[in-house]
């Protein structure tokens, strides 16, 4: 598996916006959307807070590219994952960030310096690019063979997709 960097909102400032604008803006439904969310986490056994707020998401992008460097890619997307949508914290802060590496092992002095120097950025930018160029256009998406589903979906759908897509199941290495 390859995590792909994707802009969905990538105007919201620092200090992040309501997400009652964003989806006001888009013409959604935001408590519907919380609940269908909810329900998904659910079924995933994944942990979910009823969020307000949206942050922009570029840094821990750019950030992820040298975990991943570094060994440490899905540690740190999980670590992401849980403060986003767990704690609700801003992931667009440089502090929080190098508090994210810290936690999962990897040095936060060198997580300042890659964010300070933008070291990844063009990273990204090809990230980006690829997903426009794909016809991307929300979060998660997963590509498989050239073929795509879109959307927080349960595991059995996901897994129905990727075996459709002619990949072979294996054993669950969490198990």
């Amino acid at each position: 598996m390859q995590w792909k960097g994707f802009p969905l909102h990538p105007e919201i400032p620092e200090e992040g916006i309501p997400l009652a604008k964003i989806y006001a803006a888009r013409g959604i439904d935001l408590n519907q959307a919380k609940l269908r969310l909810k329900k998904v986490a659910e079924e995933l056994g994944l942990p979910l807070a009823d969020r307000n707020m949206s942050y922009n998401s570029r840094l821990a992008q750019e950030l992820a590219k040298w975990a991943e460097e570094k060994g440490k890619g899905d540690a740190f997307h999980e670590a992401v994952f849980r403060a986003y949508f767990v704690e609700r914290k801003n992931i667009a802060l440089v502090d929080e960030l190098t508090r994210l590496t810290e936690a999962i092992g990897l040095p936060a002095e060198e997580a300042k310096a890659v964010l300070q120097q933008r070291k990844y950025n063009q990273a990204v930018d090809e990230d980006w690019s690829e997903a426009m160029n794909s016809g991307i256009s929300a979060v998660p998406t997963f590509v498989v063979k050239g073929r795509m589903a879109v959307g927080a979906q349960p595991y059995e759908d996901l897994a129905q997709f990727v075996e459709t897509c002619g990949v072979k199941r294996r054993q669950n290495p969490r198990a």
